[in-house]
């Protein structure tokens, strides 16, 4: 018997840069430059001209390729899914998004708080789910690393 779970994660941070200096990383084909469990991350060659195709192969042996679905350089963020898998997904889909805001006043000015929210497909589990969690989490943890450094 499975446990019922949220199938939406939220994991966010605040990174002690300017905003301008996180953007700069928040493309698909560029995980790789910052995510420390990816391995590479590039286009796929052939792929529709309308549609943002990339390949991320993680380190430990998993590639996923994800599909751009919306972008704005004006409200600073990025909505992706993935579209295939090896080996294959214990569930049916995943949309997720990554926005970053400066942050304006306080003991944080400068700096830019972002945010990385997946919406899964109601056939994932609470494995799936705190998986998302931790990933997110050390990819926003290597992020700030990549986004500091000048």
């Amino acid at each position: 018997m499975s446990i019922p779970t949220s199938t939406a994660v939220t994991e966010s941070a605040v990174i002690k840069a300017p905003l301008a200096q996180v953007w700069h990383h928040i493309k698909l084909q560029d995980f790789s430059k910052f995510w420390s469990a990816l391995a590479k991350s590039e286009h796929v060659k052939g792929a529709s001209e309308e549609t943002d195709i990339v390949k991320w192969s993680f380190k430990d042996g998993t590639e996923l390729e994800v599909k751009q679905e919306e972008h704005s350089t004006i409200n600073h963020y990025i909505t992706y899914s993935i579209i295939s898998s090896q080996p294959a997904l214990t569930f049916s889909s995943v949309l997720s998004t990554i926005r970053c805001w400066a942050v304006t006043s306080g003991e944080a000015e400068g700096s830019t708080y972002v945010e990385w929210t997946g919406n899964f497909s109601s056939d994932a589990d609470a494995g799936v789910i705190q998986d998302a969690k931790y990933k997110r989490r050390e990819a926003l943890a290597d992020l700030a690393k990549a986004a500091s450094k000048k």
